[in-house]
């Protein structure tokens, strides 16, 4: 079983992300004085007493609203509610109760889930105002009063949660999930193949490009493995990046690529390679991520015999920078291929961890040196006394050598092609590193 759940849970714009934020100690939410700002739910581990929960974050709660995207992230609450051990009704000191919060306290009645009512924007210490007492009409016993901006009152707050929550014969989930971010430009369906590889509605599915603003995290565990989907934010070119809620999404899309262990670079298969998929995938192949690109919308392709077959040279060209990457070419809404990706998730992940002993390596070096001997100038060689791995998630190897600067691009390129040639190492990027022996340069 997963970490207990605390899901904080409340009308727009009553303060829920910056409590969010301050309980967890990371700014993971958006925050932001505009309604609806937090669209899908976001998770994160917060530790209280020794113990650690999992807090999740919901859009606000619009019991009326007829827009699309208001009645969706009001399913989205409903999901988190679902899935909770407690419930934190945040409500707002300064505006009072009203009619959205009776009706949210109705709704959260209604689940049956134990309920912790929490007064936000008491910002003053010493006794609570007169009009703090007014909460007790919602019926939910006792209110709390924090201050999510100052921090006071998080620790009653926790405590209250902590009393409904059985922490024993929890297991925390481990290094055995893979952590895969999925990335790419807005609209290409990250949010459609989350959910058809879960099952669930787990992140708001819109045509609307930039319809998922937080990175969410989706728990999954199959007869191919364990893993936690991380489904981004689309990345956006830095031009149309107008609203800093924008910009805080491309660094949040950033930041999942940070935690994950392989990225899918999602493509739309109407569009094509374009110049802003060669950022997203560049950061990846940056941060030593393993990676695979994922052809999206197969289905909707005009296709012969040949088609797959050219596609697929035109994207070896398009991503000649990351040479070691595959290719996967399916429809997260019929389906097709969809299964074929946890065998390649596995793959990529086993390699952007594998190590390899020196031995193999230099044998690998004598191997390469005397097919291609290595470069010299002026009258001196380069000399390359042996190589060694010095750590994996990217496989990064020193090499030892006479003089640096005698070790030209070229040659580090065409060594690095011969441990790929040897060892394989598909799906991630390695890296170089070049040491002179006896000198640390």
């Amino acid at each position: 079983m997963s970490k207990p759940i605390i899901a904080v849970v409340g009308r727009p714009n009553v303060g829920k992300s910056t409590l969010f934020n301050k309980l967890v100690g990371q700014r993971l939410s958006i925050v932001k004085d505009t309604p609806g700002v937090t669209r899908d739910r976001i998770y994160a581990p917060c530790e209280w007493r020794g113990k650690e929960v999992m807090l999740v974050d919901t859009g606000g709660i619009e019991p009326f609203a007829n827009d699309i995207i208001l009645s969706q992230m009001r399913q989205q609450a409903q999901l988190a509610i679902d899935s909770a051990d407690v419930i934190v009704l945040v409500t707002d000191l300064k505006t009072g109760i009203t009619a959205n919060d009776q009706e949210v306290a109705n709704m959260l009645q209604k689940s049956g889930k134990p309920i912790v009512l929490c007064v936000n924007k008491v910002d003053t210490i010493g006794e609570v105002p007169p009009e703090f007492y007014e909460f007790y009409n919602l019926g939910l016993g006792d209110p709390i009063a924090v201050s999510s901006v100052h921090g006071h009152g998080t620790g009653d707050l926790l405590d209250a949660c902590y009393e409904y929550i059985n922490f024993e014969n929890r297991e925390d989930y481990d290094e055995e999930y893979i952590k895969v971010a999925v990335i790419g430009k807005p609209n290409v369906g990250k949010s459609s193949l989350v959910n058809r590889m879960t099952g669930q509605n787990r992140a708001i599915v819109s045509n609307i490009a930039g319809t998922t603003r937080d990175a969410t995290d989706s728990i999954l565990e199959n007869e191919h493995g364990k893993y936690v989907l991380i489904d981004t934010a689309g990345i956006r070119r830095k031009s149309r990046v107008e609203e800093d809620i924008e910009r805080y999404s491309v660094l949040r899309a950033y930041m999942a690529v940070d935690r994950a262990d392989v990225c899918l670079i999602l493509i739309d298969a109407l569009e094509g390679f374009t110049e802003q998929d060669s950022k997203v995938a560049g950061y990846a192949h940056e941060q030593g991520k393993a990676s695979i690109v994922v052809v999206n919308k197969w289905d909707a392709v005009e296709k012969d015999g040949k088609t797959m077959d050219e596609y697929r040279k035109k994207l070896e060209q398009d991503f000649s920078f990351m040479s070691y990457v595959p290719f996967l070419f399916i429809s997260a809404l019929t389906g097709q291929r969809v299964e074929k990706l946890y065998e390649l998730i596995n793959y990529v992940s086993e390699q952007n961890a594998r190590r390899i002993s020196t031995g193999m390596l230099n044998d690998m070096l004598a191997y390469a040196t005397s097919r291609v001997q290595p470069p010299s100038d002026k009258g001196k060689r380069l000399k390359l006394y042996y190589v060694t791995q010095a750590s994996t998630k990217p496989p990064a190897f020193v090499v030892f050598c006479n003089r640096a600067e005698l070790f030209h691009f070229s040659y580090q390129r065409y060594l690095e092609n011969q441990i790929r040639e040897t060892f394989g190492l598909d799906g991630t990027p390695i890296r170089l590193i070049i040491r002179e022996r006896g000198g640390d340069k």
